[in-house]
């Protein structure tokens, strides 16, 4: 199992640029992404804009390639997608809302400060776009590859984007 991460990393990376109709999800998540490397590594509320909007991006993407081809779908919504689908979504909706406003209201609710530190966010969201979408499907290899790619993927990301940062 191991010696497959590799090949399903690079399976879960390259599979929405092989899919015209994820390509306009996934294009501004790595745009976020690259922006809130850049910016500080400190919690402001300018990055907690940036996580909710990307996060409400992602969650907005993923539903609708859900049930673009069949609007019908909705009326039977727990049939649409594995349940993991809908609790991923859930979570992710619910911490981008909660970023997006604790952003915009520039203060955090007790307890949700790390909101300000999301920049790691864009990662998971590029890396689990494919599987939330409905391309390809929920199991514990691609989950293993997300998770043993964050630090490789965080340490190249952030030697590389040091020279660019304030």
């Amino acid at each position: 199992m191991l010696g497959s991460l590799p090949a399903t990393f690079w399976e879960l990376i390259r599979t929405p640029f092989q899919n015209p109709e994820l390509i306009w999800g996934i294009v501004p998540l790595y745009f976020g992404w690259i922006v809130n490397e850049l910016t500080s590594s400190k919690a402001s509320f300018g990055t907690a804009i940036q996580t909710g909007f990307a996060l409400l991006w992602a969650v907005a993407q993923w539903i609708w390639q859900a049930f673009r081809d069949h609007p019908t779908k909705l009326a039977n919504a727990s049939d649409a997608l594995p349940a993991v689908n809908w609790a991923v979504n859930a979570v992710v909706l619910v911490f981008g809302a909660m970023a997006l406003w604790a952003g915009l209201r520039k203060r955090y609710p007790r307890g949700w400060k790390f909101l300000g530190h999301t920049r790691f966010a864009g990662y998971f969201m590029i890396a689990i776009f494919p599987i939330q979408a409905g391309t390809l499907h929920w199991n514990w290899e691609r989950l293993a590859a997300v998770a043993a790619f964050a630090l490789p993927v965080w340490l190249a990301t952030h030697l590389v984007l040091v020279p660019l940062r304030k």
